[in-house]
């Protein structure tokens, strides 16, 4: 157990920690040159395409260090804020983070709040000056800010280039001597903490843990302490490129086990796996529970999918536990799911997901947050609206309350006035303002959620050219002035479209989803009417005009009455038509919303 070394990273999604991650399962000779490649580690095809780490992804690396050997369990973990869930669970698997930070961009805010979830659970932070072959590189100035940071000393900061290679082996070096080893009893009754899990057609799910105390051998009878459910343990081992089983997996150390569950109800991240003959008294004090930010339903196009898209979620949320969903109806769109994610980012993925990896066709209805109403019969009573079709009648409304954040910008001096115009533009409150250097502030605001889920984390990125990086915790509700805007298309009320909005926007938002939809719902044979309402009240309309046949065409000359006539018979036709025809909303048209400031 001395020679384990449990250890994480921790950096912004820019910093290049795949390449370092890539540098040493390289230089541990962990993965042979002919299978090293970009982002190793990041094994879905999602990941790739958009270079960012989206699941946390264990591997076990050998080092021999001064004659003795030592076994290294990496934790790659991903850097964006919609997955910092993953990042809490990664956590809590190791003694040690790597806090990479780019020798070019300085620190990020995301960064921050990683490293203070690590300082939290006691972690060992090492710190790395990431990129420093860079030209942009300023290696002197985000030193000092590192050490201002963590109160640490100079020569604490290390230097590498995940690129060239520099200073990788002074890291690992590093691990070996400041990375405390894991604690526990190797005689005390199996605890092992379950903090990934996937799903396996094959051979049904496999657990990933951390053994905290005892140790867990090949078909050896197992219990979960969620369930209660015994299981024999078919296959244990550990975390290479690829499993490499083995006979027994001791204390301190990282690895998976498979027992033939098939149903991802039964595994639980955060559950406790003990021995069935030899039972643990308590379970280990798991990590919180996520808290979902941004909520919207997600619809199979065809109703009799609805059973295959209850049994995708669940197996995604095995491998992505910070997935909420609970079934829902909606009027336009049959049976559903309503599902909780962690931003906007979260959701894109989990549909994409559901879409590639699952064959699923999914509808998403436009997103929305968490609000609490109270009537006028019980004020002190707070009644949930997770969707706008649940709000409370105006007329018996006493107030609405909804979810504020404290926002945190970190951004280049240059950009501070249009950052802060468009928190001010988002209702939000300027809370605190601090030069962390020279050139470099952090703004406080304080916000509503529903005006981030959308487009602001967009358009930060597009006024600080890129420099910008956000980061937000919840501080609790706030009333507010909200209203029901439903969108009517040819004179039907599409509840997938309604949204909850402050009563400010409302007329600009109106207006602009009409324009909206006027591009995106294709073209009919007859006049389609797209309005805006609160309540009986119509803000904003676009008329998307009819496709035009020229019946008069085969009239050459004669008498005008004769073009008048095939005239009025058209119009009576489009009529008829426009009492009989279904407007058919594509997918587009529910995530318009979106885009409503593109």
């Amino acid at each position: 157990m001395k020679n384990i070394r449990n250890f994480c990273i921790i950096a912004h999604i820019d910093h290049g920690k795949s390449t370092l991650a890539d540098r040493l399962l390289e230089y541990t000779n962990t993965v042979t040159q002919r299978e090293l490649q970009s982002q190793t580690l990041d094994d879905m095809d999602l990941e790739k395409e958009r270079g960012i780490t989206i699941k946390s992804h264990a591997i076990q690396m050998d080092y021999e260090y001064q004659g003795e050997k030592y076994i290294l369990n990496l934790i790659d973990t991903p850097g964006h804020v919609d997955f910092s869930y993953e990042v809490s669970r990664s956590i809590a698997a190791c003694e040690g983070a790597l806090l990479i930070v780019d020798a070019a961009q300085s620190i990020q805010a995301q960064t921050i709040s990683n490293l203070y979830l690590a300082l939290e659970n006691d972690l060992e932070i090492i710190p790395i000056l990431n990129k420093i072959d860079l030209p942009s590189a300023n290696p002197e100035e985000v030193t000092d800010e590192i050490m201002g940071l963590l109160g640490c000393k100079y020569e604490d900061v290390l230097r590498v280039s995940g690129k060239t290679g520099e200073g990788v082996h002074d890291l690992l070096e590093q691990i070996v001597k400041r990375v405390p080893p894991p604690v526990g009893d190797p005689n005390a009754p199996l605890q092992a903490l379950i903090f990934d899990s996937v799903y396996n057609p094959f051979r049904g799910i496999e657990a990933y843990f951390k053994i905290v105390n005892g140790s867990i051998s090949k078909n050896e009878k197992i219990k979960f302490f969620a369930t209660g459910k015994e299981y024999g343990a078919d296959e244990v081992g550990t975390l290479k490129l690829k499993q490499v089983p083995k006979k027994t997996i001791e204390c301190g150390d990282v690895g998976y086990l498979i027992s033939g569950i098939k149903d991802a109800r039964e595994v639980k991240v955060g559950d406790t796996i003990t021995s069935f003959v030899n039972p643990a008294d308590a379970p280990i004090d798991g990590f919180e529970e996520v808290k979902p930010m941004v909520f919207a339903g997600i619809y199979p196009i065809e109703s009799e999918d609805f059973e295959e898209l209850r049994f995708s979620l669940e197996k995604l949320r095995l491998n992505d536990a910070s997935l909420v969903f609970e079934p829902e109806s909606s009027a336009a769109l049959g049976f559903g799911f309503r599902c909780g994610f962690l931003g906007m980012l979260h959701m894109e993925i989990v549909q994409e997901r559901l879409e590639r990896e699952f064959a699923m066709n999914v509808i998403t209805t436009v997103p929305n947050v968490s609000y609490h109403g109270y009537s006028k019969k019980e004020p002190e009573t707070a009644i949930l609206i997770n969707n706008p079709s649940e709000m409370i009648d105006p007329n018996l409304l006493d107030r609405v309350e909804e979810p504020y954040i404290k926002a945190s910008i970190i951004t280049k001096s240059d950009f501070v006035g249009a950052v802060m115009t468009l928190c001010i533009e988002k209702r939000g409150e300027i809370v605190n303002q601090s030069y962390l250097t020279a050139d470099r502030v952090e703004l406080t605001f304080n916000m509503p959620l529903a005006e981030v889920v959308f487009d602001f984390y967009d358009r930060l990125k597009s006024i600080s050219k890129g420099y910008a990086s956000f980061d937000y915790s919840p501080i609790g509700m706030r009333s507010s002035k909200l209203v029901k805007m439903d969108i009517l298309i040819n004179g039907d009320m599409v509840d997938a479209l309604s949204s909850l909005i402050h009563d400010s926007n409302a007329y600009y938002i109106g207006k602009k989803m009409c324009e909206k939809l006027r591009e995106l719902i294709p073209r009919q044979q007859f006049d389609i009417a797209v309005q805006a309402a609160l309540g009986a009240k119509v803000i904003a309309r676009e008329t998307i005009k009819a496709l035009r046949k020229d019946v008069t065409a085969k009239c050459y000359g004669g008498d005008i009455s004769r073009k008048r006539k095939l005239l009025e018979k058209q119009k009576e036709g489009k009529k008829k038509m426009k009492q009989i025809g279904r407007v058919e909303v594509p997918q587009s048209a529910f995530m318009a919303v979106l885009k409503l400031n593109d």
